[in-house]
């Protein structure tokens, strides 16, 4: 039975198939280049992604999505690694038709995969010419183990080689182990400084759900891709009985009104978050500032041992 998977290093996830501006050509090409997309990105041209509601979500090289229809250029999917209350399947949206592959034998779930842990990491080819920049938590099905190396199976059917202090190899999805709260924590210190994207999933960039969703991922858990989401699911945590890794939810009207942001708690009434457009992921402290007023309500994910 044949599966769509992703074909590019990142694919963005768009509302319609005519969200794309003429200036996001290098984001919906094949081969793209998300680096020099998002260097020719002023602040209003990012915030537009926002505000004009022209992103949904990012997709990894690799990762498979049921495809409901075409239009134009683009796919109608259903990115079936992120849970959402707007499709019960995954999240929806639009992607470039030339950034998805039909494969016949992808089996990421049924065999050894490779995970990348570096930020980003080159993909080779056989003859050692790199291929593409994968991002953190790309996940390939492994091929052979070498020394100092990985080969791992493509979409197209090809075979691409990882260094192995850019990856972990594990014996299935399944095997990936657990990791603490201070894991996550130690997790999302890795990224601090990149710069926040709307909708982003990927080392060039996440929005706030996106770095909770992917720190949380890389340690074992798998989670809703949006704050609203997050914020139903998983373990509720008293305000008085934070632990670091626990998420960390805000609303307007000084935590009364809509939820509107997500972060990890670092420790210490401190904040570990991607906050907005225009800035990078930091670590904040809390206490006399908008996010003590607005924080509304904190989800566990993470199990403590023997749990």
């Amino acid at each position: 039975m044949s599966k769509y998977v992703i074909n590019v290093p990142v694919a963005t996830i768009w509302t319609s198939y005519n969200s794309p501006r003429k200036l996001d050509e290098k984001a919906t090409s094949n081969p793209t280049d998300i680096k020099s997309w998002l260097d020719s990105l002023n602040f209003e041209t990012r915030l537009e992604l926002c505000d004009d509601n022209l992103i949904q979500s990012q997709l990894l090289f690799g990762q498979e999505v049921l495809v409901l229809e075409e239009k134009e250029n683009y796919y109608h999917i259903i990115a079936l690694t992120q849970g959402s209350s707007k499709d019960q399947r995954g999240y929806p949206g639009w992607v470039p038709k030339c950034q998805i592959t039909e494969v016949l034998n992808w089996k990421l779930t049924e065999s050894s995969v490779a995970v990348v842990t570096s930020n980003l990491a080159p993909l080779y080819s056989k003859t050692e010419k790199e291929l593409l920049e994968l991002s953190f938590q790309t996940i390939l099905p492994v091929v052979e183990k070498g020394e100092g190396s990985v080969k791992v199976q493509l979409p197209d059917g090809e075979f691409g080689v990882l260094r192995s202090d850019d990856t972990s190899i594990y014996d299935g999805l399944v095997s990936i182990p657990k990791g603490s709260g201070a894991d996550i924590v130690q997790t999302g210190e890795r990224f601090l400084g990149l710069p926040y994207l709307w909708g982003g999933m990927s080392g060039y960039g996440m929005d706030c759900s996106g770095f909770s969703y992917t720190m949380c991922k890389a340690n074992g858990y798998t989670i809703p891709r949006d704050a609203h989401d997050q914020a139903k699911e998983g373990l509720e945590v008293p305000l008085d009985a934070l632990e670091p890794g626990d998420l960390l939810f805000f609303a307007y009207e000084e935590g009364k009104g809509k939820l509107h942001h997500v972060g990890i708690y670092h420790g210490d009434g401190k904040l570990l978050h991607s906050p907005k457009t225009g800035r990078d992921i930091e670590i904040l402290p809390m206490k006399n500032t908008i996010y003590e007023k607005e924080l509304c309500a904190a989800r566990r994910y993470w199990q403590k041992d023997g749990e």
